[in-house]
């Protein structure tokens, strides 16, 4: 085997393999199976029921890239953002939302995004790289941790809303997921994973082919080409309407959830024409909810959050046509960790 396997690519029947190809049980690698993905093991001296010199054999033969807690910060609502640390030192962010029914993780899909939204602090960093779908997992089992330790209870949900574009790292998303909801896992049900797109209509049509059992949700937040070419780049190549089409289809293929996210900018998107023209796509797709988002400022930008009246005003116009509308207050605003914030700051305090 080569030292610079990832052992966490193996599946169950390759780890068996392995074990038989070095004069070992078939037994060990359920054990070690279980500390990989039941128990989070993150090296291999955590694995206390293998003996040293099988521990210090794995070691030689594999890696375990696992990502680490590298800084934590606390809102005051409860929030907790983590800066994790990858093995190559990359460094990515990932939040945990309690609320008084659910603990949601937040994940990161890639080490920074290439989309450029406009009012997106990750979209102002480079994209390196893609995560691996055990970086990913990590994310969620360490949130996990956090959450039971801070709170007593396990994670309830899970988004892809952090940073990077999560179907632009397609195959690591859903092997990601698959790990997450696995019976021989967190065995998390799919129907509590959201994966949010900034609308890739090719890849969502491939969810749609995929048959996922996930739910969808678009970031919108602009209810015509003309405004939202302007404020993510990634409309020129996807509009609006090759976009509801997309979203039909993954629907027809997976009865699954779709929302509609949209942040209202002052002057920008909230007016009542914008409403209106928002209330025409609405009809156009079977989504059963519309998220109205209040901005999160960022460095750089030149976006406003709009008065309170303004946004009553618009949800109110909406409810009016029948939209089933929600307003969802941001968390963590206080420490850079609400939508469109996460941008590894550097006054995040060490561990």
């Amino acid at each position: 085997m080569s030292s610079t396997k990832n052992i966490r690519e193996l599946s169950l029947i390759e780890l068996k393999a392995y074990f038989e190809s070095i004069g070992d049980k078939k037994f060990r690698a359920i054990q070690a199976y279980e500390w990989l993905w039941k128990k989070n093991a993150r090296d291999f001296d955590q694995m206390s029921n293998l003996s040293h010199d099988l521990r210090k054999k794995l070691s030689e033969d594999f890696e375990m890239n696992a990502i680490r807690v590298d800084a934590t910060q606390y809102s005051n609502d409860g929030t907790i953002k983590s800066r994790f640390k990858t093995f190559d030192d990359h460094l990515i962010e990932g939040v945990l939302i309690p609320t008084e029914k659910r603990n949601t993780a937040c994940v990161s899909s890639q080490i920074g995004c290439s989309l450029t939204c406009k009012f997106c602090a990750t979209g102002k960093m480079e994209r390196k790289r893609n995560l691996s779908f055990d970086e990913i997992y990590d994310q969620v089992a360490l949130l996990n941790e956090q959450s039971e330790k801070m709170y007593n209870k396990k994670l309830s949900n899970i988004v892809y809303m952090g940073m990077g574009e999560p179907l632009l790292n397609y195959k690591n998303v859903l092997k990601s997921i698959d790990r997450i909801t696995a019976s021989d896992s967190m065995n998390m049900s799919p129907k509590r994973i959201t994966v949010s797109t900034a609308g890739v209509a090719k890849m969502i049509k491939q969810l749609g082919d995929d048959k996922v059992r996930f739910n969808l949700a678009l970031s919108l937040h602009a209810p015509t080409d003309k405004k939202r070419n302007e404020i993510m780049p990634i409309n020129e190549s996807n509009t609006i309407d090759t976009l509801i089409e997309a979203l039909n289809y993954f629907y027809d293929h997976t009865k699954n959830d779709i929302t509609l996210e949209y942040i209202l900018f002052k002057d920008t998107n909230d007016s009542l024409e914008d409403a209106a023209e928002l209330v025409k796509i609405y009809r156009k797709i079977p989504t059963h909810l519309i998220n109205v988002i209040e901005y999160n400022p960022i460095a750089g930008a030149e976006f406003i959050k709009p008065e309170e009246d303004t946004t009553q005003l618009f949800t109110d116009f909406l409810a009016k046509h029948k939209v089933n509308v929600r307003v969802r207050r941001s968390r963590g605003k206080d420490i850079d960790a609400a939508c469109g914030q996460l941008a590894n700051k550097d006054k995040i305090s060490s561990n």
